[in-house]
């Protein structure tokens, strides 16, 4: 039986669009739960973003990653990792990590797999084909989601919560696979910009594009052939991946409670709102061209909030 706090979602009409439209998406999402659970998800988001950028920032830099430096960057993960399992907080970010997995029963294995993805971004340059990008996104993508999903799952039973009965990896895995692709594709001035290369080497080739055509487009560049024929592949793998997470949404839906289930529409509706701006044949491909402004943003929010409560 649904409640009535879940009928009426009384959270949402109470955000605040001025202080969230800016936010990360599963952020924004995660706005229209309890205050507990979207609590957990900070932290345990904090955590992954800690990793994600201490690698990213690094090679952001533009300046080749020593082995000497791989060995310490991987050392250091991997520390973190272990002193996380054996329950040895170093810091409060960690203790409070420690205390979230505890209450909401959250597996450590996105941990693990985004350390070995971005022990992979240390130890090479690119990703030789679509295939082995997938293998790197189960860390960079599928782990994040994961815990989210895992958070839209678990059930609060006397104060207490219990863990998802469904398999959330394999629920998280289409959604995540989907956003992260649209993300490569909004943001592919502003990775280049900073030396960042999330097409995969097969892909380029059979485009007929290089890397060093990629950074002249970036900057200002013509859009050439190839790089249509790059950003239309792209967007064909993003359609088949939107298809699949259309299909699982709709199918984890009924053993989610109402406010779990708007918060994957959300997710599946942003980044859809930035899927269709994505234009192989005529776009520019440039960040304000692929980056919906605020008040697109705000009304895709309301209107997804609109078609959720007439449907429920």
């Amino acid at each position: 039986m649904k409640s009535n706090e879940d009928i009426k979602l009384k959270l949402a009409p109470d955000l605040d669009f001025r202080e969230i439209l800016t936010n990360p998406i599963l952020d924004i999402a995660a706005r229209f739960w309890e205050s507990d659970r979207y609590a957990a998800f900070r932290i345990c988001y904090r955590s992954m973003r800690v990793i994600d950028d201490l690698v990213d920032d690094r090679k952001a830099g533009g300046v080749t990653v020593t082995p000497e430096e791989r060995l310490k960057y991987a050392e250091l993960m991997t520390s973190w990792l272990e002193g996380t399992r054996r329950r040895e907080a170093g810091d409060d970010l960690q203790e409070e990590l420690l205390q979230t997995i505890d209450r909401f029963h959250i597996p450590l294995w996105p941990w693990q797999r985004l350390i070995r993805a971005m022990i992979y971004d240390l130890t090479h340059s690119g990703y030789r084909s679509f295939t082995t990008f997938l293998r790197y996104a189960e860390g960079a993508a599928v782990a994040p989601a994961s815990v989210f999903m895992h958070l839209c799952g678990v059930e609060s039973r006397d104060g207490k919560y219990a863990a998802p009965t469904f398999d959330v990896r394999k629920a998280a895995r289409p959604l995540a696979i989907f956003s992260y692709l649209v993300h490569i594709m909004r943001d592919f001035q502003k990775d280049h910009q900073n030396n960042l290369n999330y097409f995969s080497d097969g892909i380029l080739r059979d485009s007929g594009i290089t890397l060093a055509e990629l950074a002249v487009i970036a900057n200002g560049g013509g859009i050439s052939p190839g790089f249509r024929r790059l950003m239309r592949t792209y967007r064909g793998l993003a359609e088949f991946y939107r298809r699949k997470a259309r299909r699982t949404i709709d199918g984890i839906s009924p053993v989610l409670r109402q406010r779990y289930r708007l918060s994957l529409e959300i997710i599946y509706n942003l980044y859809l709102q930035i899927f269709e701006r994505v234009k192989p044949d005529t776009g520019v491909f440039t960040a304000e061209e692929l980056n919906p402004p605020p008040a697109q943003i705000q009304q895709t929010i309301e209107s997804t909030l609109a078609a959720f409560q007439r449907e429920n």
